[in-house]
């Protein structure tokens, strides 16, 4: 993490200038919903790799589309019923006057993915409607440029196989300035741990100790290597996903937003093991919020690198932050198993 010329970082998504984080969760029903703010209207794309994605307005992000930027991001729990945080996100932002202007009217762009945490102990009993409407507004209203990490908003519920998941995130900047940021959801299918040890596979990315410091084991046994998922052979491909949110001030189109998504989602196979399966729905979305000029192909790939490495650290991050859930049998969180 370089603080370089244009101030220290804080090793959060805001660190890029004109994003906000908010989040807003529920303690009883054990999940929540994390919403991102654009101050101006943001370049961006997304990259699905997992098998059993749960998006909404993915397809204004293809490359063919009409839509070239938008206002917000919203990253919910609660599977499919979770698709309706984007509306309380949308309603806010309405309120703020933002949104896509058609005419007399303006429509706020805001996407957004779900993960699986409907069986993690806690009170889904809501009745006709869902409260994830409610809690994408809630969220909204209180995105800032602080925020808090592990088991708050859309990470509130969170699982990996051995621990409890969370919201993490990460910052870097490169040599010339510009800004590249991380925001994570971690209820993957795999382990970010080296079997169940304190080392995270993202070891070799982590800046000073913000995972623990703890490295990698001296060596690898087949039984840190063993492929194990959630849930084992009960497992079905709703129950896991990943989702992120690379955020940059490089200077990209829809298209170079789309090239940095791809690069960076290899952050989430260098954080998780395994990723990407058929039993995941993990989704990645790039925004650019376009300040500083970058080489449309080395400057490119650089800062896709960089983004890999810093979307590594979020997910390890969102573990190592997290706290266990206070219902019977809820997987321990990092910190319970190693001080």
């Amino acid at each position: 993490m370089d603080e370089g010329t244009s101030g220290t970082l804080n090793n959060l998504l805001t660190d890029v200038a004109g994003v906000r984080v908010g989040h807003a969760d529920d303690r009883k029903l054990a999940s929540g919903v994390t919403a991102v703010l654009f101050d101006q209207p943001a370049v961006a794309a997304i990259d699905v790799r997992g098998g059993g994605p749960g998006t909404r307005e993915d397809a204004a992000l293809g490359l063919a589309n009409t839509v070239e930027r938008i206002d917000g991001i919203a990253l919910a729990g609660g599977s499919a019923f979770g698709l309706e945080a984007g509306g309380g996100v949308q309603a806010r932002l309405a309120e703020l006057g933002r949104g896509f202007a058609v005419r007399g009217a303006v429509i706020p762009i805001v996407p957004g993915a779900i993960v699986f945490d409907l069986l993690n102990g806690g009170d889904k009993s809501w009745g006709r409607f869902a409260p994830y409407r409610d809690l994408g507004y809630t969220a909204a209203a209180a995105a800032g440029t602080s925020f808090a990490l592990g088991s708050v908003g859309a990470g509130l519920g969170t699982t990996t196989i051995n621990f409890k998941g969370g919201v993490g995130s990460a910052s870097a900047r490169t040599e010339h300035g510009v800004t590249v940021a991380a925001l994570a959801v971690v209820n993957g299918v795999g382990s970010v741990t080296v079997g169940d040890g304190p080392w995270f596979w993202a070891a070799p990315f982590e800046v000073g100790d913000e995972y623990g410091g703890r490295g990698l084991p001296a060596s690898f046994t087949p039984e840190m290597l063993a492929i194990r998922t959630k849930g084992g052979a009960a497992t079905t491909a709703i129950e896991n996903t990943t989702l992120a949110v690379i955020a940059t001030d490089a200077i990209l189109t829809k298209p170079q937003a789309k090239r940095l998504a791809m690069i960076a989602h290899t952050g989430m196979a260098r954080a998780i093991y395994p990723v990407h399966a058929p039993l995941d729905g993990d989704v990645l979305f790039a925004a650019a919020t376009c300040e500083k000029a970058i080489d449309p192909l080395v400057g490119l790939t650089e800062l896709g690198a960089l983004a890999a490495n810093t979307l590594a650290r979020a997910i390890a991050r969102g573990v190592y932050t997290a706290t266990a859930l206070p219902f019977p049998g809820a997987l321990p969180a990092w910190h319970d198993r190693f001080k």
